[in-house]
């Protein structure tokens, strides 16, 4: 029986130009959670069937997702590819309403951060939703590895 997990994450950071205190904390929480629990199973492969674990590296190239592949020895097994279009508007969203949250940790009431931390969780999970079905076929992650994973893409779209 496969051992369908992730052991390693590491990110692109030649496309990350700048990281806030905030978004650097968000991506060592992701990256921290996601190691301790996930599940990731590579569904197809160019050679012989891999049972896991994996080391993932993340990276955007020519505005597409790339999630290199390799076993618990590195060695590299596949690179799974996906258009980011899809994704582009929720991570705008998601970026905008991080933005208002973080604002309101520092100056607003307990139910006006509720309320806007329900709206980052519900474009968050529609983000999970759409990036699993994008990995169909592919690769199969439960929900909380898909959010994790959406986290980290956000972090390679930061822009200056």
């Amino acid at each position: 029986m496969g051992d369908y997990r992730i052991i390693d994450v590491q990110l692109d950071d030649r496309t990350i130009l700048w990281r806030s205190a905030d978004i650097e904390q968000e991506r060592r929480v992701a990256v921290f959670d996601l190691l301790e629990g996930n599940s990731f199973r590579l569904v197809t492969t160019r050679g012989a069937p891999h049972e896991g674990p994996y080391r993932i590296r993340l990276r955007v190239e020519d505005g597409r997702l790339a999630i290199d592949i390799a076993g618990s020895d590195d060695a590299h097994i596949e690179t799974i590819v996906l258009a980011l279009s899809p994704f582009r508007r929720v991570i705008r969203e998601y970026f905008a309403v991080c933005e208002s949250y973080y604002q309101a940790i520092r100056q607003a009431t307990a139910s006006q951060i509720e309320t806007v931390d329900m709206a980052r969780r519900g474009i968050h999970n529609a983000a999970a939703e759409t990036l699993i079905e994008r990995l169909n076929g592919k690769i199969e992650v439960d929900f909380d590895t898909a959010r994790r994973l959406f986290t980290l893409i956000c972090v390679l779209h930061i822009r200056g």
